[in-house]
């Protein structure tokens, strides 16, 4: 049975801190609907309605495409060890780019990231927990190397000729805004 909260407890905020990965989800009026795997140490609980993700250079850039045109955002957690549950935090989000002025303090709260293009500011308005029964177990081998290691063989100008290439546009032609 699924259950609703209107806040991050701190027995969710524990949850969260225990997770090596998470989902994100958003979609636009028109187009796909996206759903990313997140990992790297990358997301923060800021308050009982506020989490933020740190974002790494990818192929594309959907979720920064979709929130210029509706700012909803669902984050999923799930357990793969032990406590068997899922847990989604739904709200509305904000991109944050290199050049805000937000970006130092809220980039500061994350180990360093080679590649990173935006963070997300998330307000979260409903918390939802289910049980998770049919989710697998599975072990942990660790976080991959592989983005930091292309990133710091692209370096900072070849990852803006990569970002300008790649991340500019959403597969369904929607722009980004992402400035390089």
């Amino acid at each position: 049975m699924a259950t609703t909260y209107d806040a991050i407890s701190d027995r969710h905020r524990d949850f969260i801190g225990r997770q090596p990965m998470f989902f994100v989800a958003t979609a636009a009026r028109d187009g796909r609907v996206n759903v990313s795997p997140k990992g790297l140490d990358s997301l923060r609980v800021l308050g009982a309605n506020r989490v933020v993700w740190l974002n790494g250079t990818g192929s594309g850039n959907e979720t920064a495409a979709h929130l210029r045109d509706l700012d909803r955002m669902t984050i999923m957690l799930c357990s793969f060890v032990r406590e068997p549950l899922i847990m989604r935090l739904y709200g509305s989000a904000r991109e944050v780019q290199r050049d805000s002025a937000d970006w130092p303090a809220l980039s500061g709260l994350f180990p360093p990231m080679r590649g990173a293009r935006q963070l997300y500011d998330v307000t979260v308005d409903l918390v939802q927990t289910s049980c998770g029964y049919g989710v697998p177990l599975m072990e942990q081998v660790g976080q991959r190397d592989l983005m930091d290691r292309w990133a710091e063989r692209k370096d900072e100008a070849g990852l803006a000729a990569y970002q300008a290439e790649k991340n500019l546009h959403s597969i369904d032609g929607f722009e980004t805004g992402l400035r390089v």
